[in-house]
């Protein structure tokens, strides 16, 4: 029985996990969340009521959260990109720069683009200025890291840059990545390129309409 994963093509954790699957190139059903579709999210809702995705299931077993999900594949299903350093020293330092990239830039970035989406009356002025202000210093800080190495964690790509890669892409979107930032850009457009996120990209191209803050026109 194959892996099932549920997911939406243009969200960003979900990008994350299909980066790591398709890097290794694991054979997976895609069980694509729409709600077009009322009974697969019915499915969905009653594996996982808190209804955030994406979500795994091996024969019966149900693994949630994106990290997660990319250290349980390399756990039960590993293939030639080892995305997990197996020094301990090394894996810290992967986990913490997905933790960074999670924490500091996908969740600013969420907080903007949520806020798009409410009526004007709800909207959350300061909140929106604090994540602005967030995603500024976290490009700065990230800008100094990235600019002594090729990939989010070191010399090899890995869980760090499956991360990394929807975070940044939907940064860009959401609070442009400023000139002076120019290792942080080079970084980005070296994602880009990786094959694995490339095609996470091109799947996700069909929804760019549901973007609130309006999809810019590049990537």
């Amino acid at each position: 029985m194959p892996l099932k994963l549920y997911a939406h093509p243009f969200s960003a954790y979900c990008q994350k996990v299909l980066i790591a699957l398709y890097e290794n190139s694991t054979p997976f059903e895609y069980r694509k969340l729409t709600h077009d579709d009322p009974q697969l999210m019915a499915e969905f809702a009653a594996l996982w009521p808190i209804k955030r995705f994406p979500m795994l299931v091996d024969e019966g077993r149900t693994i949630r959260e994106s990290t997660i999900i990319i250290e349980y594949l390399g756990l039960h299903y590993p293939g030639p990109v080892a995305l997990l350093p197996t020094d301990p020293r090394e894996a810290l330092e992967a986990r913490f720069m997905d933790r960074f990239f999670d924490n500091y830039i996908s969740t600013p970035v969420q907080k903007i683009v949520f806020d798009a989406m409410r009526p004007e009356a709800e909207r959350d002025a300061r909140g929106v200025a604090e994540a602005r202000a967030m995603l500024d210093t976290a490009y700065a800080w990230f800008d100094n890291v990235i600019a002594n190495r090729e990939w989010a964690a070191g010399d090899r790509f890995g869980l760090a840059d499956c991360s990394a890669a929807p975070s940044l892409f939907y940064a860009d979107w959401t609070h442009r990545i400023g000139s002076d930032f120019r290792h942080v850009i080079a970084y980005r457009q070296r994602l880009l390129k990786r094959p694995s996120f490339a095609r996470a990209v091109d799947e996700g191209r069909p929804y760019r309409s549901f973007f609130p803050l309006g999809a810019p026109d590049r990537d």
